[in-house]
């Protein structure tokens, strides 16, 4: 029993998709056109469950690049209405397209001289005939079994949201580093973060000259914090590397003979580098699968930008 009308309410929310899928016309890509030409932000109401969706879809604008925020209609009424520039556009949701607060609201965001576009399933309703553009989310019956709740109109209200931002991701070339920078706390941005924003540069690279005395190589390790140094020519060119791990087994060899030797002659040569445009999962997985610790940045010519440390990859929980 539970089951079957489980799976008749998925299959009305699904029929209102399939059906709001094949109704798009020119007015959704009048109001993507819309959205993309507004030099403010994209002010998102609705009361009730359609508020609700429209918290949802003020968010997902947001992090993909279209500023937004949402407003409560009944308390622009009292007060928020200023959080409305003329610069703005305004989504309104509503299934019947009757929601007194929008209706009441309307004359206002007109007065403002925002650019109000209605989301309902009524074309012919007081808001639709009200707004600049209106974008028609009609279903054929809601999934409720008590045909009270809004189920398929709100899923079809979601989806369309979702419809515009994944139209403006496309349309604005946002990228997943555009994405990442939106996302600096979550996991999804940090895994799309880019070596050259965790790499040590400066005065924070460990560098040293082919000529360099050990005794200087070994302060410059030290003093540095990264386990290792990088051994460049004049220009700043990547001649070869060396670890706190090479000094040590160096000693095992030589004793204290080693401090009569150069940066040059005991580096190790071509060691492995990374872009700084690579991405961090990706050094993260070079330095795992080849059990070493750093990574030296360099660019295209071999000039050394920075050195990327496994503990700052850690940090992350890139994993």
């Amino acid at each position: 029993m539970s089951l079957n009308a489980a799976r008749k309410v998925l299959s009305i929310e699904a029929e209102a998709l399939l059906r709001l899928r094949d109704g798009l016309d020119d007015a959704f890509t009048a109001a993507v056109d819309r959205i993309l030409a507004c030099p403010g932000r994209v002010v998102v109401t609705g009361m009730g469950k359609s508020g609700l969706v429209g918290h949802k879809i003020s968010s997902t604008l947001a992090s993909t690049g279209t500023p937004s925020f949402f407003l409560h209609p009944a308390e622009a009424l009292h007060g928020d209405l200023g959080m409305i520039k003329s610069s703005d556009l305004v989504l309104a949701l509503s299934n019947s397209g009757e929601t007194e607060e929008l209706i009441r609201l309307a004359p206002y965001i007109k007065r403002i001289g925002a650019v109000l576009v209605g989301v309902t399933g009524n074309p012919r309703s007081s808001l639709a005939r009200a707004c600049d553009l209106h974008l028609t989310v009609a279903v054929d019956q809601e999934a409720c079994p008590l045909g009270l709740a809004p189920m398929a109109s709100t899923t079809a209200q979601l989806a369309l949201g979702d419809a515009l931002a994944a139209a403006l991701i496309e349309r604005r070339g946002f990228q997943p580093e555009d994405f990442a920078r939106l996302h600096p706390g979550g996991k999804l941005g940090k895994r799309l973060m880019r070596v050259r924003e965790l790499m040590h540069a400066g005065r924070e690279v460990p560098r040293v000259a082919p000529e360099t005395p050990m005794k200087d190589v070994l302060y410059e390790i030290s003093s540095k914090k990264l386990g290792m140094t990088v051994v460049t020519d004049g220009q700043g060119r990547l001649l070869g590397i060396l670890t706190d791990g090479d000094v040590r087994r160096l000693i095992e060899r030589e004793g204290g003979g080693f401090l009569g030797r150069s940066a040059g002659e005991v580096a190790t040569p071509h060691p492995l580098t990374i872009s700084p445009d690579a991405m961090a999962v990706e050094a993260l997985g070079i330095m795992e699968s080849r059990k070493i610790t750093s990574l030296v940045v360099t660019d295209g010519e071999g000039h050394v930008q920075g050195v990327l440390h496994l503990h700052d990859l850690w940090g992350l929980q890139l994993i």
